[in-house]
């Protein structure tokens, strides 16, 4: 055996191992679900009196949802003495308008609603939470982004559990108010269906460290403040503040049954930039936070559980690798035969097959009658995550070395309806250069189906087809929205998108 095929295989090996490791915990989460499914958590009791709450509702530029999300806020069933509505506004368009205009009209019902604008965006979305702090009532924060609808009785539902004096926060499930809007939204409810209910549900009732998604739940007040409060030195606060409060043992609470509705991501493009935010502010949490959970106390499991949980997204970097292992091995004969069997095996089952075992269990979980309809999509959410290689490696990448980047909000416009289009409204995710990457890597990988077929390497087929489909489907989905807006939407269409605005 030559260098190059040394090389090539230790370097394969690295990828294959640390997929193979992914995939393991992807594995070990299911068994904790399923072990830990019947551990449903209850309150220590019911409060005799109510505390007071205060609802914080972080805005930036949101004039498609934000009316919709103070409307359900004034609709919520609790006592008018007993909660504070605080309107954190850091817009620059009309928002701010529509914001003081709503919060007129809750005054004008009997609700303390307040807007708090403020003219720069220090710290963005944790700063201002941190600013909202210094003026807030309630013992209880209850925090929700612009795209979320909570229903009437969540307060109620969530309440009760912080008669347990060490109870730190409560996160419910987030739903899906436009799944089927497009194939895009219904790869994306199953994507996130999978955190909420299997990850999340395992870890929480495991005693394992997990995390605040950010929005949809509440926070104990002195909780936070004990935490160190909420810091902006990296893009996903949630999880920083999360990792800071349990370790300070606080106790956390998920709640898979108690649900928040809330709008998908229905552009490409805004998906992009929503999975970048997350991607690379896991991977600053995790530099600033995986040193102090092994410092802790805490048993070698959770150590372990917590470290597969902060370097996830290194995985990004392993399947970026992977993509340019892969052709000596389809393009070769000497990489056929058994090697063929070495080589996709070890694809399949790590990369393929956990994923697909893991998903596959969310959706038994959450439609039991009717769960193999939902696998029709399942090929092509394993296709995205490969075609997201790029977006989200080069966000691994950025945080490691430390490059800065603001915060960036998904943009969302209020759709929930077919009918509706998203072309040419006001908001826009950042471009960028990605797809063009994406579109070199489908070529690429089109040729290596080619050589594939040519040759009668059957086996390597349909492993190459996830990562041709996957940029394909990736890139195309940056370049639609700059095709004419005609070919989407017919005039009826852009009336309901005016009705929606």
């Amino acid at each position: 055996m030559e260098w190059p095929q040394i090389i090539w295989i230790v370097c394969y090996a690295v990828a294959v191992l640390g997929l193979s490791g992914y995939g393991m915990h992807r594995f070990m989460t299911i068994f904790l679900y399923w072990k830990h499914r019947k551990d449903v958590p209850k309150p220590l009791k019911r409060f005799d009196e109510l505390p007071k709450i205060t609802v914080q509702l972080p805005i930036f530029n949101e004039a498609y949802v934000v009316q919709r999300l103070i409307r359900s806020v004034g609709e919520i069933d609790y006592p008018k003495d007993k909660l504070q509505i605080q309107i954190l506004d850091d817009s620059t368009d009309d928002t701010t308008t529509l914001c003081e205009g709503e919060a007129e009209l809750l005054r004008a019902q009997g609700w303390d609603a307040k807007v708090h604008h403020r003219t720069d965006r220090t710290g963005f979305k944790a700063g201002a939470l941190e600013q909202g702090m210094k003026t807030a009532e309630g013992d209880l924060v209850f925090i929700l982004d612009a795209d979320f609808v909570p229903p009437k009785d969540i307060l109620h539902e969530i309440v009760h559990f912080f008669t347990d004096p060490k109870m730190g926060m409560v996160q419910t499930r987030w739903g899906h108010i436009n799944k089927s809007y497009s194939l895009l939204t219904k790869i994306q409810a199953m994507f996130l269906d999978g955190h909420l209910i299997l990850e999340q549900t395992a870890r929480s009732r495991s005693g394992r460290f997990f995390q605040f998604n950010g929005t949809g739940g509440i926070w104990r007040r002195e909780c936070i403040e004990d935490a160190g409060g909420w810091q902006h030195d990296t893009l996903t606060e949630d999880l920083d503040l999360s990792y800071r409060a349990q370790l300070k043992g606080w106790g956390f609470v998920f709640l898979k049954d108690v649900v928040t509705p809330a709008e998908l991501p229905v552009d490409m493009d805004g998906f992009k930039s929503q999975q970048h935010r997350w991607t690379k502010g896991s991977i600053q949490c995790c530099k600033k936070m995986l040193f102090r959970v092994w410092k802790s106390k805490e048993s070698l499991p959770i150590k372990l559980e917590a470290t597969m949980h902060l370097t996830s997204n290194f995985a990004y970097l392993l399947l970026g690798l992977l993509i340019f292992l892969l052709y000596p091995s389809d393009a070769r004969p000497e990489f056929q035969g058994i090697w063929a069997l070495m080589i996709n095996v070890p694809i399949f089952v790590a990369a393929s097959l956990s994923v697909s075992i893991f998903y596959a269990s969310a959706q038994r979980v959450l439609h039991p009658k009717r769960w193999l309809k939902e696998l029709i999509y399942l090929p092509l959410l394993l296709a995205l995550g490969i075609g997201m290689s790029i977006n989200n490696g080069k966000a691994v990448i950025e945080a490691i070395f430390n490059k800065k980047s603001p915060f960036v909000r998904t943009p969302k416009y209020g759709i929930d309806r077919k009918k509706v289009t998203w072309q040419n409204l006001r908001y826009t995710a950042l471009k960028s250069v990605a797809p063009v990457f994406e579109i070199l890597f489908a070529v690429y990988f089109t040729v290596l189906i080619g050589i594939s077929i040519a040759k009668g390497y059957w086996l390597s087929i349909p492993f190459l087809l996830l990562f041709q489909v996957g940029f394909f489907y990736v890139a195309w989905g940056s370049i639609s929205q700059y095709l004419p807006t005609k070919w989407f939407a017919s005039s009826d269409d852009k009336d309901e998108k005016q009705a929606a605005v």
